[in-house]
Formats: C-alpha cells, structure tokens, sequence
C-alpha cells in the first residue's frame, strides 16, 4: 500500500529517464516458467547491487516460459555488466533490450481516491479524459483503474490527487519494441537480442 501526499513526483519522463534525472533501460527477459527463477533473479540483482526501478512478470503464451520486463537504474551498474550477469542465470532463455523511445509500453494503476458529493462529479470528468474505469463505488470513496503508459500514470495521479489520494498501486511497467513499419517483413525494430 502506498500513500501519496503532496510530495509526490511522477516516476517516469519520456525517453527512459525518471523524473528524478535517473536513466532508465528496458530489459524484456524470456526464462523458464520454473519455481524460484525470479528469486534467482532478484538475488542476482540484490547480490550485485543493481537497481530495479520497475518488475512484472508474467507466463507468455507457451507455458514453458515466462517475460519479465526489468526496467533497470542504469546508475547503478551498466546495461552490459547486467545484461552480462543475467546470461550467466541458467534458466534465462533470451534478453532483448528496449530502448524506451522505440518501445510500446503500458502500466496498471488502481487507486482509491476520497469521493464525497461535491467532488464525485469531477472526479469521473478525469476518468473520461483519460479512458480509466471505476472498479468499486462506496460513498465517500471510488476505486479507479487505469492502464496506460508511466506517463499518463504521473499524469492521471497528479491530477487526482487534490482530491485526496487514499491509497495506490502500480503494476510495473511491460514493454514490448515497436514494430516495424518499413517495407520489410515487419517484427520487432531495434530491440537487441543478446
């Protein structure tokens, strides 16, 4: 559970940068969908002292493996020296990194915002403006979803958030390259597979 108060800021800037200046890199890692490979992982990134701005995974459409897409704080170790270490974890299959302009990225955002009468109005005005849904309805309160880029995430929690914030999650980031829209056969388009 997260409270957000007025010292929020947003968590994301467009062109893979945080909002505190951080340079941040996608990483989409195809493993084994095996028990304990994401504690391997993340002890991995424990052990060596990366930072891991971002986590999701999830099975892909073959059972046997799963995508974890690592959103990594490039200040704390290199992409390659990460890249490196996360070919040596047996269970990993494929890296490909993403570079964040060339990516199609979106995040889940659930938030319970304090809705009296005189602000409920308002409040769904926003919900429209920016395509997110009411899951839950009580009488002060409204349980809002919206899955979208990072961006429109900072975007949506700033500006609900004078209407008091009482609680919010965020999935984590998952990423995919863009495709390609030359006259190839289209794909993937600049994602490096290491």
């Amino acid at each position: 559970m997260t409270n957000i108060g007025p010292s929020v800021v947003p968590m994301s800037l467009p062109g893979g940068r945080s909002s505190r200046g951080v340079s941040l890199h996608v990483l989409s890692v195809l493993v084994e969908n095996r028990a304990g490979v994401l504690a391997r992982v993340a002890q991995l990134f424990s052990r060596r002292g990366y930072n891991i701005y971002s986590l999701a995974v999830a099975p892909t459409d073959d059972e046997r493996f799963s995508r974890l897409t690592v959103v990594v704080d490039l200040e704390s170790a290199p992409l390659e020296q990460i890249t490196k270490q996360l070919h040596k974890l047996i269970n990993v299959i494929k890296i490909t990194e993403i570079d964040p302009v060339d990516a199609v990225e979106q995040e889940l955002l659930l938030a319970v915002v304090a809705a009296d009468v005189s602000s409920r109005g308002q409040i769904l005005e926003l919900v429209g403006i920016f395509g997110a849904k009411v899951l839950d309805v009580g009488l002060e309160r409204l349980t809002l979803a919206l899955a979208d880029t990072p961006e429109k995430l900072d975007d949506f929690t700033e500006l609900i958030k004078v209407f008091g914030l009482i609680e919010v999650q965020r999935s984590g980031r998952v990423a995919l390259a863009k495709l390609n829209r030359g006259g190839g056969r289209g794909g993937i388009s600049r994602g490096k597979a290491s």
